[in-house]
């Protein structure tokens, strides 16, 4: 439904055609105005991504509420009610991965150094502090256990601080993790600690996965000689991982709908059915870890415990329906008996999950050999 004024003048400005109404009957094009305000770029990108008269809406409630009747009307041919498959996701894929965008998925601080936020705050506690007081206490309570010390035994306390500050295996852990470090000279990969030995050794024995461990070692080898911090390779791996993932995503589309293909009738169903159940149920995975994005960053903002409860619930039950979701989509789409369709309905569950993660550690590699 647009707002624009109508032209005075009849003939369409696309085809020439004449306009009875608002809209040419030959091409199509509304007759109206070419020169509108300001404001009218922006209720006209409104009203094309959420259209005003009910097919947004329409389709988001059917997407969310109703597994599988938006691909079942479609493919019945009723493709005018509701918005376009690939448009759909086009579009909530573009407001997931903004929201993302505008707000960090994580914040991770492994440093012994405190942010900048907390530099005047002397009462944050950090990582392998927190680590150290969980074994002093382990060790207190196996003592109270067998001696029953009491818990004023400061003493006692402070002997154990002092053993476990020494103690070589904290401070192996602490110096494995400590980000603000730059990668230790003795660490090696694969038992070589520069370049020059690992490329001597791996000419002298070819094997057939180099293609994949010569580029990660070239880049282990390349970080290490540039005296990259752990902190920033960490945080290059998160950033470059995450801007990654819409393209795995949009990757995985075909793979999964050509595991619905293998376990379904090529007769009934072609290729095309299965993409567009692929794209539906995508669409409602994306809108379902948006909505547990935005419920787990407000449990990060409120702090009322009975509130938290319920939205750490509601979290469960997104997650839990999301699986379920499936399952109903499944057996309303292609109409197998409720045992077929279940036991099916697993079989693609864990086929896609290894699949996946295959998909997920690729991207991983990838996103290493992109660190500069």
């Amino acid at each position: 439904m647009s707002h624009g004024k109508l032209r005075d003048e009849k003939n369409c400005l696309n085809c020439e055609h004449i306009v009875e109404e608002r809209f040419c009957a030959h091409c199509g094009q509304e007759n109206i105005q070419t020169r509108q305000p300001f404001h009218y770029l922006f209720t006209h990108f409104v009203e094309d991504f959420t259209h005003y008269d009910g097919q947004f809406w329409g389709t988001i409630k059917n997407l969310l509420f109703r597994p599988g009747k938006l691909t079942s009307i479609y493919l019945e041919g009723k493709r005018q009610k509701f918005v376009p498959p690939v448009k759909l996701y086009i579009f909530v894929s573009f407001i997931t991965f903004f929201m993302f965008a505008l707000f960090p998925m994580i914040n991770i601080n492994l440093s012994d150094k405190p942010d900048k936020k907390d530099a005047g705050n002397h009462n944050k506690t950090s990582f392998f502090e927190k680590i150290k007081a969980a074994e002093v206490q382990k060790i207190l309570d196996s003592i109270k256990a067998e001696k029953n010390l009491s818990q004023e035994d400061s003493a006692t306390v402070k002997k154990l601080n002092a053993l476990l500050s020494d103690s070589s295996e904290i401070n192996d852990f602490k110096e494995t993790f400590e980000m603000d470090k730059k990668i230790d000279a003795d660490i090696n990969y694969k038992g070589f600690k520069t370049r020059k030995s690992y490329d001597s050794a791996a000419a002298k024995n070819p094997s057939v996965i180099d293609f994949i461990q010569n580029p990660l070692a070239h880049k282990f080898f390349e970080l290490k000689e540039n005296g990259v911090k752990k902190s920033e390779i960490f945080k290059n791996l998160a950033e470059k991982s995450f801007h990654n993932m819409p393209k795995a995503l949009f990757i995985y589309l075909p793979l999964f709908a050509f595991f619905l293909w293998i376990f379904h009738s090529k007769k009934k169903w072609w290729y095309f059915d299965h993409g567009i159940f692929t794209l539906h149920y995508f669409s409602f995975l994306l809108l379902n870890i948006l909505f547990i994005f935005l419920i787990a960053k407000l449990t990060s903002i409120i702090n009322i415990g009975f509130i938290n409860i319920l939205l750490y619930l509601l979290i469960a039950v997104l997650l839990l329906y999301s699986m379920v979701y499936f399952f109903i989509a499944h057996r309303r789409v292609y109409h197998i008996h409720g045992a077929v369709s279940f036991i099916i309905g697993i079989i693609l569950f864990t086929i896609n999950f290894f699949a996946f993660m295959l998909l997920v550690i690729g991207l991983a590699l990838v996103s290493f050999l992109m660190i500069h």
